[in-house]
């Protein structure tokens, strides 16, 4: 090929990859909800840990403490952020135990007062109760709140609107000094927010969690304070950060470390220049697949999707070894053409479990591991090669058969013992027998231990958690309805059982759907209670009577009570766009065609005797991290039974390639063997495994296989041999070293995958040198 042609090709690949780019540019859609990485929930708690952790009420929360100054300052500090947040739209609640205000209402739920408020329930709008709040009411005027009491008092004279700010505040009551809520010791002071993001919405939470700090900061002023954050949402911000600071660190690492492996081993600045493209070209097809493919581009997927094509570097470097004087790149890759079909279809054959898996995030997975995997060998295949061949008759690089060190390398290598049957039947025993019998839970399936959040900010938040009596993230109790209204009814039959459960020190808080709207019937009850125009026109006239106010100043209250006892109850549809639509939808869920009620609980001291008392009145204590650790268990069975198919059909294409029994008994034992020797060191350190285990052990099963693959696809020629060893060398150390920083890496999910691929690279190349590598024909090997 001309050195035009090549330029064309070039200039052609690159705008080709250009295109793809700005297309990806104005469809990319990144999402962050992690139940794309879960499977389809099978059983109710199932279900409701997901949507428990999505949309509940315990997802949203973020607990704060204010510190480092004194109390007086903590507590203004503490006011002006409730004062900053109240009004932003990314919060549905900021409490921090002061008083309720007139804004917490929503203008047009006001007239509803005494249908949502359980006055009524107890008291009747009668001349003596009515003269017994003008008379507080005049107390009040007095005092310091007065001023701000006054505007308020013609619609709303016995202040129910205040009563139910209060009871929508929430559960938690922690100690109050300075007007607001601080720790026991009177050191920190307390707030307790609650997002509109759902829990796993990483781009809301991260800016309610910026809002937040941001609002401190304008508080804090040049006190010295600072505020400690926690919750489900403060952690994704948390974690997400770390990980993409890990990620741009060791990314730059592995891009170092691969350009000086490939300059040392090639001598040439074209080999990593060369060597990038078909990991490029794969990363942008994957990627362009996934998006043409599904709604939205999970974070893992994009980072995580570009490790697992981090597979294709192999590609261009068995290309890179096998040139050789007198012989066109063309020539070359014709010949490594077939091995590397059969590498790049086992290896994807092993993702098509994750994509008959049934869960999106996996199945994004495989779409760009698999598109990106063959893209990255046809751009081997067909790119590379014209961009070798220079037409001189010379090889790109330097022929590795003919290096001295190469030689004396593999002369070492032939001095070793080769692995035969017997000796690899009796590591698979012993391998399989630590397996077995270690001594340990083999599985991990509680999601926490995966948690990269620092166990300090786990032990604050733990801390802030009993301070605040916030929602137990563990314990939900749920009843359920055939529709809202019975699931509404059935909360407010809880009612009475968990204020005694309350009181005897049971737990320390609840809430629940009733507590924000009561069931229709319970507010046509309150209707029938309300008395008519006239008659409570008469009340009124009664209740002025001996005090300084006058009769007419109050008719914006008769107007609400009238508007109150004629309107339509108020039902959850009502609500929307409401501050009270946000806590109410995650307390009153859906399900099938029923729906269920949830009750969040705080400080649960005694499970057994709360158990008990909620099934006495058809309630249901869910244990969310049973639920969860059942979901992953049911999980994995369904994928390692997908797996299990995946690896027979792998079996299948390598004997039909190969099509010679000892030869695919050579090339699929090193794989096998490391698989159980792995699993057997990783048992043996006591480790328990996780999914993620899982994935890595598929993923150097891959590289296995390509490296026997290519020991045996380099026959019985001595300098076939030698180009095979550099290049299976260059192959196990580019990859080595990239999971090998992955290992350091201090997010457990990462740390897993890292140090399981590379145990499983080292042992892969040791065993497919000694049982895949073929015996050197008789001449060669004298020479």
């Amino acid at each position: 090929m001309s050195r035009a042609a090549r330029w064309t090709l070039v200039l052609a690949w690159l705008a080709l990859l250009a295109l793809a780019g700005a297309w990806l540019a104005g469809n990319l859609e990144v999402a962050g909800d992690l139940r794309r990485f879960m499977p389809e929930p099978r059983t109710a708690e199932q279900k409701l840990l997901l949507e428990g952790l999505g949309e509940g009420p315990g997802s949203r929360l973020l607990l704060i403490a204010l510190e480092g100054a004194e109390p007086q300052q903590l507590a203004a500090q503490s006011a002006a952020i409730r004062q900053s947040l109240a009004a932003d739209p990314r919060f549905a609640l900021v409490a921090n135990g002061e008083a309720a205000t007139l804004d917490q209402i929503p203008e047009g739920l006001r007239p509803y007062r005494y249908l949502l408020a359980p006055t009524l329930d107890r008291q009747a709008l009668d001349p003596d109760y009515l003269h017994e709040e003008l008379q507080a009411r005049l107390q009040d005027l007095g005092s310091p709140v007065g001023q701000w009491l006054e505007p308020l008092l013609p619609s709303d004279p016995t202040l129910q609107t205040l009563a139910l700010a209060e009871q929508w505040q929430g559960a938690a009551t922690p100690t109050r000094r300075h007007g607001v809520w601080f720790d026991p010791a009177g050191a920190r002071a307390l707030l307790l927010v609650q997002t509109m993001a759902p829990g796993f919405d990483p781009d809301g939470q991260a800016q309610a969690v910026e809002a937040l700090r941001e609002a401190f900061r304008q508080a804090r002023g040049e006190s010295g304070s600072d505020i400690v954050i926690t919750g489900p949402g403060a952690f994704a911000v948390e974690v997400g950060g770390r990980t993409r600071e890990e990620a741009a660190r060791l990314g730059s690492m592995d891009t170092v470390a691969f350009v000086l492996l490939l300059l040392i081993a090639y001598r040439s600045w074209r080999a990593p220049l060369l060597g990038a493209l078909p990991l490029a070209s794969g990363g942008l097809a994957g990627l362009v697949a996934v998006v043409a493919g599904f709604e939205a581009v999970h974070g893992i997927t994009l980072a995580f999707g570009f490790t697992l094509v981090g597979v294709a570097q192999d590609y261009p470097i068995h290309l890179f070894s096998n040139q050789r004087a007198g012989q066109s790149a063309w020539t070359s890759v014709r010949a490594l053409w077939p091995a590397l079909v059969v590498g790049v279809l086992s290896t994807c054959i092993a993702y098509l479990a994750f994509l008959a898996a049934g869960v999106e995030g996996l199945a994004q997975l495989a779409v760009f591991t698999i598109t990106g995997l063959a893209v990255a060998a046809l751009s081997t295949r067909y790119v590379l090669p014209a961009l070798l061949d220079d037409g001189s008759g010379r090889g790109a690089f330097a022929d590795p058969a003919e290096s001295r060190r190469m030689q004396r390398l593999w002369s070492a290598v032939q001095s070793l013992p080769r692995l035969g049957g017997t000796a690899a039947l009796v590591i698979a025993i012993l391998a399989a027998g630590v397996v077995w019998w270690m001594p340990g839970h083999f599985w991990q399936n509680d999601l926490s231990r995966l948690t990269p959040v620092p166990e300090a900010s786990l032990q604050a938040d733990a801390v802030l958690r009993r301070e605040l009596r916030a929602p137990d993230v563990r314990h939900l109790a749920v009843v359920r309805g055939a529709d809202s209204e019975a699931a509404l009814q059935a909360s407010e039959h809880l009612l009475p059982v968990l204020e005694a459960l309350r009181r005897d020190g049971v737990l320390a808080g609840y809430d629940l759907a009733a507590r924000y709207l009561p069931s229709a019937a319970t507010q046509r009850a309150r209707q029938d209670r309300l008395p008519e125009p006239a008659a409570l026109r008469g009340a009124l006239e009664d209740a002025v009577d001996g005090t300084p106010f006058r009769g007419d100043v109050f008719e914006p209250f008769l107007a609400d009570v009238e508007t109150a006892r004629t309107a339509a109850p108020l039902v959850p549809e009502a609500l929307a766009g409401t501050p009270l639509a946000v806590p109410l939808e995650g307390l009153l869920l859906p399900y099938g065609d029923e729906s269920i009620a949830l009750v969040s609980l705080s400080g649960i001291t005694d499970l057994h005797t709360l158990e008990a008392a909620l099934a006495s009145h058809g309630a249901r204590l869910l244990d969310l991290k049973a639920a969860s650790e059942s979901l992953v268990a049911e999980y994995r069975t369904r994928l390692l039974w997908t797996l299990l198919g995946a690896f027979a059909l792998l079996g299948l294409v390598v004997a039909v390639a190969l099509r010679s029994p000892p030869r695919v008994l050579r090339v699929l034992a090193p794989m096998v063997l490391t698989t159980l020797v792995v699993l057997a060191v990783l048992r043996a350190a006591g480790v328990e495994l996780n999914l993620f285990h899982l994935v890595a052990l598929i993923l150097a099963a891959g590289l296995g296989l390509d490296y026997a693959l290519f020991f045996d696809h380099a026959g019985d020629s001595r300098a076939n041999q030698v180009r095979a060893l550099h290049a299976i060398i260059m192959c196990s150390l580019t990859t080595l070293l990239v999971f090998a920083v992955l290992a350091s890496s201090s997010i457990p999910v990462l740390r897993a995958i890292g140090g399981t691929v590379a145990l499983g690279v080292v042992g892969n190349f040791v065993l497919a040198l000694l049982i895949a590598r073929r015996p050197v024909a008789g001449r060669e090997a004298a020479a």
